[in-house]
């Protein structure tokens, strides 16, 4: 309903032999705000670190700044979760974080924000590109 809605787009990234390795999303789209929130899973641990997560994210922003016509979009890690590498290879800003808000093993963790403007996303391309 979400996708049919409108407020939700998932892609599915393959490998070069085409095996499924992630998942990624915008979910929350508001086009009046120009704005939504990524997410991303890597389904099988062994694809970890082999930079498909960075090329889904990076790819991810793609659509939602080139196709959804979007102008911010957010995303947020737990804090120690890798994932903080491939947000910063990507783009993303650190924008502040919440304190104590997920509980991981009986512990607390902080949830990390992070966000990218277009602009910020238009100028890494053309970079990576030269």
């Amino acid at each position: 309903m979400a996708t049919q809605r409108g407020v939700l787009a998932v892609r599915v990234f393959e490998t070069d032999d085409g095996t499924p390795v992630a998942a990624a999303a915008l979910d929350n789209i508001n086009q009046d705000f120009r704005s939504a929130t990524y997410w991303t899973v890597l389904g099988d641990k062994r694809f970890a670190r082999l930079g498909y997560a960075t090329r889904a994210t990076i790819d991810m922003l793609t659509v939602g700044f080139e196709e959804l016509g979007l102008h911010s979009i957010n995303t947020w890690i737990v804090d120690g979760n890798p994932s903080v590498a491939v947000a910063r290879k990507a783009g993303f800003q650190p924008a502040g974080r919440q304190r104590q808000c997920h509980f991981i093993d009986g512990k607390p963790h902080d949830r990390l924000c992070y966000d990218l403007l277009a602009s910020e996303h238009e100028e890494l391309r053309h970079a990576r590109g030269r």
